[in-house]
Order: structure tokens, then sequence, then C-alpha cells
């Protein structure tokens, strides 16, 4: 059964949710049904585009990629990331969410930022768009804080990101992700609210996890962040299948009498 808000915020303190992220309605289709949300993230700027972070994906890259999502996940949550730039302030990120919802069938969209974009969460939460925030190590300051930098790691920065939470639950925001922080800080943020914390590199002590598909299955090779979790040696069975299939071809084996009309 497809997720609700009402139903999200009742699993806070009584099961684990999970999320993974899709571009297209392929992968899509596999994931319907066996998770709680799936996150058309901006990732797809690096694991799908080859870009070096997650800064130059647009809102077209985004509403194109959220339908074919929507197309193939009729059965679950569907978030879509609201890209660098585009909710810069109010009446922007309230245009470019409506046509978000407009131009897609996606259940909510995803800002990064604590407390100084509480006012935009509030905004968008009052014209009627579902938000998930977005807080602690945030993908769109890569440039801007000189790489990735894991928080939390002292009881001041902790209270800060405390602090971010609490501001975007008060305005609206019915989840969050809790990206890249010390396992201490993810289980006393987890504590801090009423809506869940869903973790990427934020321990075990929050209330669901999230992982980028190419991660997790083995596809994106170039290196592997310390959080993630690999399920499957996805991109070795397919250069495997491949390097078969060009054998096969050279061979003369492929297509064989059962493959030809």
């Amino acid at each position: 059964m497809k997720q609700t808000i009402g139903s999200i915020l009742k699993a806070k303190n009584n099961r684990k949710l999970t999320m993974i992220t899709a571009y297209d309605a392929l992968f899509a289709r596999m994931f319907d049904g066996e998770v709680d949300f799936i996150l058309v993230g901006d990732s797809l700027n690096m694991s799908f585009a080859g870009k070096k972070d997650t800064i130059s994906a647009t809102l077209k890259q985004m509403i194109y990629h959220t339908n074919a999502v929507c197309n193939g996940a009729k059965n679950t949550f569907i978030i879509c990331d609201m890209p660098f730039g585009t909710y810069t302030n109010e009446d922007k990120a309230l245009k470019n969410a409506i046509k978000v919802f407009r131009e897609t069938s996606a259940d909510a969209i995803k800002i990064e930022g604590g407390k100084e974009k509480a006012n935009i969460v509030k905004i968008l939460t009052k014209n009627s768009i579902a938000v998930v925030g977005h807080i602690g190590l945030l993908p769109q300051n890569f440039r801007s804080e000189g790489g990735y930098k894991v928080k939390g790691k002292d009881e001041e920065n902790i209270a800060s990101l405390i602090e971010d939470a609490k501001a975007i639950e008060d305005a609206g925001a019915f989840c969050i992700v809790l990206e890249g922080v010390k396992e201490e800080a993810g289980k006393a943020i987890a504590h801090s609210v009423k809506v869940p914390i869903i973790g990427i590199g934020a321990g075990a002590n929050v209330d669901g996890q999230v992982l980028v598909w190419s991660d997790m299955l083995g596809f994106f090779d170039e290196f592997k962040p310390k959080f993630v979790r690999e399920y499957l040696n996805g991109a070795i069975l397919v250069k495997s299948a491949i390097t078969q299939y060009k054998e096969d071809v050279e061979n003369g084996t492929f297509p064989n009498k059962n493959e030809i009309y």
C-alpha cells in the first residue's frame, strides 16, 4: 500500500522507514512497493549524467526524471529533489514547486537547508506543497564548503542541527533527510523532533535510511562513501554479461535457432 504523509508520521518510533533513489521508469518499477519512498535525487547529476557534483542539475531535468519515475512506480511515495538555485527566495521556491506539482505526480518535494530555509518551507506548505527537509551535510553546498564535510562533531554543532530540525519541522516539513553526521548527532536530532529523520551516513539511531541506488547496487564504482553498504556487485555482473554477449556474437553462437524468425 502506498504511504501517505499520515502513515509516514505514524511510523516515527514504531518502525524504520526505507528510501531509495531512482531516476527512470525501469528501476522505479523494480523498486515500486518494496520501499516506503522513492527519491528522485539531484544525485542523478553525478551517477546518471557523470558530473562531479549535483549543482548543475536543472529543474527541467528533475521534472523529466520525476515523470519517468512516476510512470514506473504507481504504489510508492515519490519525492522530487529541488535543484540548486530553484528556491533562493519565497517567490521563486513557490513558483518552481508549483511547476513540479503541476507537471509531475510527485507526492512531495525536498529542499536543502535548516533554519535559514524555514521561511521557504513555510510558504510551500501553506500552499499545499508537501516538503521533505534536508539538513547536515548538504551536497548543494559542495563548492561553497570546499568539499563534503561531516557535521555534528561537537556539542555546539549538534545543538545548531537540532535547531535546524525543529525550525523546518515547525515550518511544516513532514520528514527530514539527515546526511553525513556523527552517530550521536543523528540520535540527538531524531529524538528532538516528532517527524521522521531519514539518515544517510547518520548512524543507526534515526527513523529510517536512504541510499542512492547505484551506490547500494554496486554500479557507481568511482568511489564508495563510508556509509554505503553494497548489496550487489552490479558493475561486475553487467561487465561480465557484456563480455559474454560480445564473445557469443563473435563466435557465432548468438543468435541460435531459438532466437531467429
